[in-house]
């Protein structure tokens, strides 16, 4: 019988979690339904809110904070916080708990961007009439999205807007053997073309016949004309393998994306580009190499 009761309660923590973060998912796209809803959900579960609201209370705080994206620093050090409570607390399941990890990632990373972006999640994986390689989302024309708007993850670059509903949208994935996007090598600003080959790897041509590619360069966007299709500044790869050809008017290089677009499950569509270049910002920074200096321990000399 304790075991019955200690699943019942479980059962309804994972219950009030999944209605936080259902409102919170609304307020994010500005559904007046929320109230209605968030009357309802509060009625129905107060007697267990009462006795769990200080777990839960960051949760509906950090829900009313997400409108400010561009200065979210502060509520994505609390998210993290809250996630860590969580976590020793064995309330979430891992998928729950990775999704909440990409949610705080790819804020900071719009947050460092300056972009203003909408979240959204993956609903489906799928290839369409035209395209070989695309996700749908859960957000669209009602939560102000339109075609040709950036789709980044916490990694970096996922894709672009091709077609939208009023509550969903498909992402064509820069892994589609049909997708280009104008480059720039981090550092020496060397600038080319990034193809999209059908798998886990990506075609760089590049066009600076003075340039020079090298295993280990950082890739980020040029960015397009008005911020669309592209965004500036997102990360978008690492040149993994040079291709040596002589007979080659341009050089070439095998990239590996920044983003991980087999374990995508959060993402964000860019709906307004940052009024400067983010330039070179966004590139995660090496861990600093530790230095470790081991002292030898004398031998003893052998007694007489």
């Amino acid at each position: 019988m304790a075991k019955g009761g200690g699943n019942r309660s479980r059962l309804l923590l994972v219950l009030l979690l999944v209605s936080s973060l259902f409102l919170i998912t609304l307020d994010l796209r500005g559904v007046n339904l929320a109230s209605g809803i968030r009357g309802t959900v509060a009625s129905v579960f107060s007697p267990v809110e009462k006795l769990f609201s200080n777990l839960f209370s960051p949760i509906g705080n950090f829900a009313g904070d997400l409108r400010n994206l561009g200065q979210s620093n502060e509520k994505i050090d609390d998210l993290t916080k809250e996630i860590d409570q969580l976590k020793s607390k064995e309330i979430l399941d891992e998928d729950t708990i990775g999704q909440l990890s990409q949610l705080r990632n790819v804020l900071d990373l719009a947050a460092r961007g300056n972009y203003k972006v909408v979240a959204a999640k993956v609903i489906n994986r799928g290839s369409s009439a035209t395209f070989k390689e695309t996700i749908t989302i859960d957000v669209g024309g009602s939560s102000g999205i339109s075609k040709n708007m950036t789709v980044i993850s916490d990694g970096g670059l996922v894709g672009v807007v091709k077609s939208v509903s009023s509550s969903s949208s498909t992402v064509l994935l820069m892994s589609d053997p049909t997708f280009k996007i104008g480059v720039r090598i981090a550092g020496t600003q060397s600038i080319g073309v990034l193809s999209g080959q059908g798998g886990n790897t990506y075609l760089l041509q590049l066009l600076d016949a003075t340039g020079e590619i090298k295993v280990g360069d950082k890739l980020v966007a040029r960015g397009s004309e008005g911020g669309r299709p592209f965004v500036p500044g997102v990360p978008v790869g690492s040149v993994i393998e040079v291709q040596s050809n002589a007979s080659s008017i341009t050089q070439n290089a095998d990239v590996e994306a920044s983003a991980n677009l087999n374990r995508i499950g959060i993402v964000a569509v860019v709906v307004s580009p940052p009024k400067s270049d983010p330039r070179d910002s966004l590139i995660p920074k090496p861990n600093p190499t530790v230095t470790v200096y081991v002292t030898p321990t004398p031998t003893p000399s052998p007694s007489n």
